[in-house]
């Protein structure tokens, strides 16, 4: 009677467990599904041209420091099943080397333009800075992601 009961135990153990492992894999979102949100891209665009947003138009301050927080809180709710290609992001050396490169291509090519006697100092010559830096980023991040997604996919094939 003892070992019925250890068996029919051990059998219960191991249906819990398949089914914790199958509401597991259900909520563990694929590598497709880990892609970030375009709205995410609009928002570092803005980010990365805030500098010469705030030079053509000193007064968008608070519209930027809103949409910061607009920003915080839409990852903090909506990207929660992101978090892997967050931190595989975060501990990636591609993001460092592009942000430290956005933040190279902006500094140079204010003083080599200054240097050159044509700096951006009008409304449409920041105006132009802001939409370049923004794209620039958009793309590199777009890069950066699919590198990360590629190595989360070959990490889950392994």
């Amino acid at each position: 009677m003892s070992n019925t009961v250890t068996t029919i135990e051990t059998a219960e153990d191991a249906a819990v467990d398949a089914a914790v492992a199958v509401d597991a894999a259900v909520d563990a979102p694929g590598v497709e599904d880990m892609k970030l949100p375009v709205w995410f891209f609009g928002f570092e665009a803005v980010f990365a041209s805030a500098y010469d947003l705030l030079k053509a138009y000193p007064h968008l301050w608070p519209v930027l420091v809103a949409m910061a927080a607009v920003n915080i809180t839409l990852s903090l709710t909506m990207m929660r099943k992101r978090l892997r290609l967050a931190k595989a992001l975060w501990r990636g050396k591609g993001t460092r080397k592009v942000a430290i490169g956005l933040l190279a291509l902006r500094l140079g090519s204010h003083l080599a333009l200054g240097a050159l006697g044509m700096a951006a100092t009008s409304t449409l010559g920041h105006l132009a800075f802001a939409v370049a830096m923004g794209a620039v980023t958009v793309v590199l991040l777009a890069f950066v992601q699919r590198t990360a997604l590629r190595a989360l996919a070959a990490q889950e094939a392994v």
